[in-house]
């Protein structure tokens, strides 16, 4: 391929991924007004109670509309490219090709259908409170289905089969739970989702030949972006945990799918960017579960004590300490996109300056704390 037909390429995907971005916005805002509906109809709500910080019976269905969205619109242009291409000119062939992978779309299967599982198990949560543990055991089975159809972090020297899949069960386990936990305020976990989403598109985009995870990518952002219009302080709906959890998987199968370090070309560390894509979850969550096991309490047992939380304590409002997040989200994930880019050295910059920002936080946190004590 010529210089000139790479120029005509790239802006013509970057048209593709407008287009995508603006119909799933639209569809996820039509489908989370009517699950808004539906839930108050068939009395799907989020009551206040104990822990919870919203004062009013809130419809619960955001998820649903969040997962219906992609499905619709990434199934819907695969079987669409799939149909017109006997017909069409040769470049369907290779946007269908682009689509579905290398493997033909055997890993979009594997994705579909373990994303598939998760968002059921997050249903049936949602109208049945689980136990802890089978929740657990449903997330490490939608992990298992990825590592089956072949989906597995390979990190350097760990290729053997059990090490790879067991560090990939791991990670999609931690980042479903992670974003979960993460769902405490209105607005906090949409927004933080569409921040890694796009840091994600960042980050793959030099190095992911393939068409496919850049495409979910877009179609994701633009489904969360539609309920997050209703979920933005005050909120009209919650995703529940079929949305939160939904959000997780999909960002964890990004993480392991998508293509961070090429050997040769770039530093190793450059595989720490979903981490930082994913850093302000995952600092919420370990640092809830250090405090829990800290006082003593069941890491199991939800509190008050989440990032959020502890913001509104040392005397932010709850939308002030959404919006503070998502610039610590931003802040830190645009870093992690300049990972794949940067030289050893520089790699070694941008990871102590967000573990710098991360001791800064806990350090105000701390004072804010002790200021309101005294």
């Amino acid at each position: 391929m010529s210089a000139r037909q790479v120029d005509f390429v790239i802006p013509r995907q970057y048209a593709v991924f407008t287009y995508v971005l603006i119909l799933s916005f639209a569809l996820s805002l039509a489908l989370t007004w009517v699950m808004q509906k539906l839930a108050r109809r068939w009395n799907i709500l989020d009551h206040p109670a104990g822990r919870k910080s919203h004062d009013k019976s809130t419809p619960l269905l955001g998820g649903a509309a969040i997962f219906i969205t992609f499905y619709i619109v990434l199934i819907g242009h695969v079987v669409a490219v799939s149909w017109f291409w006997p017909w069409g000119p040769a470049w369907l062939a290779q946007k269908l090709a682009m689509l579905l992978g290398e493997d033909h779309g055997q890993k979009m299967v594997g994705i579909l259908l373990a994303g598939a599982m998760i968002f059921i198990l997050g249903i049936v949560d949602d109208l049945h409170v689980l136990r802890p543990w089978f929740k657990l055991l449903g997330q490490i089975a939608a992990a298992l289905v990825l590592v089956f159809f072949g989906m597995r972090i390979h990190l350097f020297y760990l290729h053997d089969v059990f090490s790879s899949s067991f560090i990939t069960v791991l990670w999609v386990v931690l980042i479903v739970n992670s974003m979960n936990l993460l769902d405490n305020m209105d607005g906090l976990s949409g927004g933080v989702s569409i921040i890694a989403a796009i840091t994600f598109f960042l980050s793959v985009q030099p190095y992911d030949t393939g068409f496919m995870v850049r495409f979910m990518l877009v179609i994701f952002a633009g489904a969360v972006g539609g309920f997050l219009f209703f979920n933005l302080p005050p909120a009209r709906i919650f995703m529940g945990d079929a949305g939160a959890m939904f959000n997780g998987y999909l960002l964890a199968t990004v993480a392991v799918v998508g293509t961070f370090h090429i050997e040769g070309v770039n530093s190793r560390a450059a595989v720490v960017s979903p981490v930082l894509a994913l850093s302000v979850p995952l600092f919420d969550t370990l640092s809830v579960v250090w405090i829990r096991w800290r006082n003593g309490d069941s890491i199991m047992l939800g509190d008050k004590r989440h990032f959020s939380h502890r913001l509104v304590e040392v005397g932010m409002r709850p939308a002030m300490a959404v919006y503070f997040i998502y610039m610590v989200a931003a802040l830190v994930g645009l870093n992690g996109a300049l990972l794949p880019m940067l030289s050893l050295m520089g790699t070694g910059i941008i990871l102590a300056q967000t573990l710098g920002i991360f001791l800064l936080i806990v350090l105000l946190m701390n004072a804010g704390k002790r200021n309101g004590s005294e």
